[in-house]
This record gives structure tokens, C-alpha cells and sequence, in this order.
């Protein structure tokens, strides 16, 4: 362990030159007493470091000194996938993985690609979560990784909300997870069919001694670009009707969403005198597209379906009490 850590502190060094004690314990995680017994220690060890004092000392390395120590562990070099992510990496309890790859991957780089590496990163910031919104809690998402990480099945009671919603108990052999807008979803073959579940949604996690063999014409990236694909296609087999004022045209976009709104705006007549146009959205469900166009306020009307219709009158209605003039 106490290697490991002052290969980081080396690393930190030279690759971002001088750092005080403080700002050495804060990205080692210790205490500043340890970083000075790790500074003696490198320095018995022949490591040309040296300390400045003042205000902006600290400690840093003799100009030309770089170390070749940079190979990495197996866990370091498998989490490199998530080297942008450092909330999906610290989910999958990679966190340390992650910033130990990465100061390695720094030493390693030549300095113009080093100093160019760092720009990106001063620039330039990944964030996979919506607005508002709070990431799901994955209480069992490292059982689910590990059990795919070992080919090995689980037992997993699942809150499923259709087509009845309840719990229901399952036996899964994971074959992958997924990273969508800040939710993460497991792609696991049940029956020997690929299907997707949300990974908050389970309840509990048994894993199961027998492993499975994962099929090798199973292609994760494929798959989930079809799911969505099917996903998104679904959505407009039901369809509401609405009429639209110039600016629930214009907000059809932030409403819907890109590709709901392109879906919608192509089905637009031409506007009536009042500047009113009728147009034909995908419907999730009536709850769902109700609470959506309740968003637009008086820019929209809801034609149909009449269920469609009779939601939005009986939440209007209710609304308007809670208001009187």
C-alpha cells in the first residue's frame, strides 16, 4: 500500500511539478505528517526532490528527473474505460483505479502531449446527468459487475412496472451495463434472450454458483443501439393530437425533446387565423404526455385521444380550485 502511494506522490510531481504538503495529503488521501515521511523516504531512496519555503513552496522535483515506474495493474489498465467519468468509475468502486491510471498514463506521455492532455482537461468536462435530477441509487451495482465480470448468474428480485407493476424474481446472466443520461440499465439473457433491466429497480441480489459461457456473437454496443432505436420507435405507436399558438410551436423542442419535436413538427398544418396549427405528438402514456403539455400552459390544447382530453380538463378543473379568482 505504502508503495503504491509513493509512486503516486512521485508521479503527482512530475506531472504537475511543484505541490505543497497540503495538496499532496488532499489528492493521496492522508495526512500531511505522511507526506513529509513519504518525502524522506523517496529522498533516502535517491529521488532528487526538494522542498522551497514561503508561500508558494513546496515541494518538487529536480528539473529533468523523470521516473520510468509507470506500469500499471490490471484493475488500473481495465478501468481506463472511465477515465472521464469519475462518478460511473467511482460507482463501480473504481474510483482509485481511475486516478492511478491516469497519473501513470501522464509520466508516461512526452511533455508536449502531457501539457496538451492537460489543456483538454482544464477545457473540457464530461457530466452524464440530466438537469434536476439526482443520480439513482445502485445500492447492488457492484454485485451486478462483479457477477458480469465472472460470467456468473444471479437471482434478482426486480420492481417491474409493466405490463403489471409488482415485484417479480428472476434468475439473469449478465452480459453488460449501460451508462444512459445518468441512469445505469443491466443487459442480461434470460431464457437465452437478451433483455434490459434498470439497476436501481432491483430490490435484491443473490449470486448463483453456476457460471455461463457468454455467447461470443454478442455484441453489447449493437445491442443497446438497437434497444434504443426500438425504444424510441415505440413511443409513437400512440399519438395525441394537439393544437399549438405560435410559441407552443417554438417550445415544442424543450417540451418533447429533439427528436420527439422533429417527429411532431412534421405533422403541422397550416395555422388557422388566429395563428393556431394542429400537430400529432408521440404519447408515452396519458399521465406522462399530460404532465408534458401542462408545461406549454395556454399554448396548447389537447384534441385527442379522449382520454388524453379528460385528463387534462379533470387536472385543469383541480388546478383552478386551488386558485379561486
Amino acid at each position: 500500500m505504502r508503495a503504491s502511494r509513493l509512486l503516486s506522490l512521485l508521479l503527482l510531481l512530475q506531472n504537475r511539478g511543484r505541490m505543497s504538503a497540503a495538496q499532496l495529503a488532499g489528492e493521496l488521501g492522508v495526512t500531511a505528517r505522511t507526506v513529509y515521511r513519504d518525502v524522506e523516504a523517496l529522498a533516502a531512496a535517491g529521488v532528487p526532490i526538494y522542498a522551497e519555503q514561503g508561500p508558494t513552496g513546496g515541494y518538487q522535483l529536480m528539473d529533468g528527473y523523470r521516473t520510468r515506474l509507470t506500469g500499471m495493474t490490471s484493475d488500473e489498465a481495465e478501468s481506463l474505460f472511465l477515465t472521464g467519468m469519475p462518478q460511473p468509475a467511482a460507482e463501480l468502486g473504481l474510483g482509485a483505479q481511475v486516478a492511478a491510471a491516469e497519473l501513470k498514463l501522464m509520466a508516461a506521455l512526452p511533455t508536449p502531449y502531457r501539457d496538451a492532455s492537460m489543456r483538454i482537461r482544464q477545457r473540457f468536462h464530461l457530466d452524464t446527468r440530466g438537469w434536476y435530477r439526482e443520480p439513482d441509487a445502485v445500492p447492488h451495482l457492484l454485485a451486478v459487475a462483479e457477477a458480469l465480470w465472472q460470467d456468473q448468474t444471479i437471482e434478482v428480485r426486480y420492481r417491474r412496472w409493466a405490463p403489471r407493476p409488482g415485484e417479480v424474481t428472476r434468475r439473469l446472466h449478465p452480459l453488460g451495463l449501460v451508462l444512459k443520461a445518468g441512469v445505469w440499465y443491466l443487459i442480461a439473457a434470460r431464457r437465452g434472450q437478451p433483455r434490459t433491466y434498470r439497476v436501481s429497480a432491483i430490490v435484491d441480489l443473490r449470486p448463483l454458483p453456476e457460471t455461463v459461457t457468454r455467447p461470443e456473437d454478442f455484441d453489447l454496443a449493437a445491442f443497446w443501439a438497437s434497444h434504443v432505436d426500438r425504444y424510441e420507435r415505440a413511443e409513437t405507436d400512440e399519438v395525441a393530437v394537439v393544437r399549438l399558438t405560435p410559441s407552443g410551436v417554438t417550445a415544442l423542442p424543450d417540451v418533447l425533446g429533439p427528436k420527439a419535436a422533429r417527429l411532431a413538427l412534421r405533422t403541422l398544418t397550416p395555422a388557422d387565423p388566429d395563428g393556431w396549427r394542429n400537430a400529432t405528438i408521440p404519447m408515452e402514456n396519458v399521465a406522462h404526455t399530460a404532465a408534458t403539455l401542462l408545461r406549454l400552459g395556454p399554448n396548447v390544447q389537447a384534441l385527442a385521444p379522449t382520454q388524453l382530453v379528460t385528463h387534462l380538463t379533470d387536472a385543469i378543473q383541480t388546478m383552478a380550485r386551488l386558485y379561486p379568482a
